[in-house]
């Protein structure tokens, strides 16, 4: 693998130089793969949300640099659009940002802006569409006739069209309900396993983090915590849960269960993993204890 993004001593302060001057992300460096997932987490005002704006140009840092394939991306500032294509961002509630009269406008939106036309323009569209689930006979359709869960998926399908090497989610199920969110996220998933981008996901679910992310970044009072496999950083509950946040809640049970003398293996992030756990146990001694 090689780096597709990296962060040098990156800090950003709002309101500087005023009385409310204060620093959102602090000194933060760090490396990110080519064709990884990383999950980032971390407390309401951790500094999770500004740092993932400073990585597509969208807020100019205070200190450090930004580099895409090893260059920075402010060393032209004219050309910081051509950043926002390669590295495109999907904001919480993305479907308020829907506009055109239909959806298939919207998502043509984003690549017809990168210089797409007829054919080639077409085929990404309806490529994106398909991603994320959209049927073609909803792409004539008005963009507010959609269902909540289906204009956050057109929303998404216009930054996928633009097909970035980078692509950040921040909360992209939030506010979904438990179907709608299984099927958005699953989507993400399907399109990362396809496209084989590198894919940043911002989420206060840390199931959905567990499912996903090769490694996860952890945000804490605007300092980078941690940066570590899943498994590690899952392993650390007790440290999590001083910043305020939780292991999965399957993992959690699978330690309570090992407390009380069960033999399953630690790090144990999914249901689907606790269930072929516990079934063999079941199998192999017809009880637990």
């Amino acid at each position: 693998m090689s780096h597709i993004l990296e962060l040098r001593n990156l800090s950003f302060i709002y309101g500087k130089g005023t009385p409310f001057e204060k620093k959102a992300v602090d000194d933060v460096s760090l490396t990110i793969e080519k064709g990884e997932f990383i999950g980032i987490i971390g407390h309401t005002g951790s500094g999770k949300s500004t740092l993932v704006q400073m990585l597509n140009g969208l807020i100019t840092p205070s200190e450090g640099q930004v580099l895409l394939d090893g260059k920075d991306i402010w060393s032209e500032p004219k050309k910081i659009r051509d950043i926002r294509f390669r590295v495109g961002m999907v904001f919480q509630y993305p479907e308020y940002q829907l506009f055109e009269e239909t959806v298939y406008k919207d998502i043509a939106f984003g690549p017809q802006n990168r210089g797409l036309t007829g054919d080639e323009l077409d085929k990404a569209v309806r490529k994106a569409a398909e991603f994320t689930g959209l049927r073609p006979d909803m792409l004539d359709k008005s963009p507010f006739d959609l269902s909540g869960g289906e204009k956050r998926r057109a929303a998404i399908a216009g930054v996928i069209a633009m097909e970035p090497e980078v692509l950040i989610l921040d909360e992209p199920t939030a506010g979904l309900d438990p179907m709608g969110r299984e099927i958005l996220f699953s989507q993400i998933v399907n399109y990362h396993k396809e496209k084989g981008n590198t894919v940043l996901l911002v989420s206060h679910s840390m199931e959905d983090i567990a499912r996903v992310a090769d490694r996860i970044l952890v945000m804490n009072h605007s300092h980078l915590a941690m940066l570590d496999t899943t498994k590690a950083i899952f392993a650390r509950g007790d440290e999590l849960e001083t910043m305020g946040l939780k292991v999965p809640q399957i993992t959690k049970i699978m330690q309570v269960l090992k407390a009380k003398g069960v033999d399953v293996p630690d790090g144990i992030l999914t249901v689907d993993e606790a269930l072929e756990v516990l079934s063999s146990l079941l199998k192999k001694e017809g009880k637990l204890w």
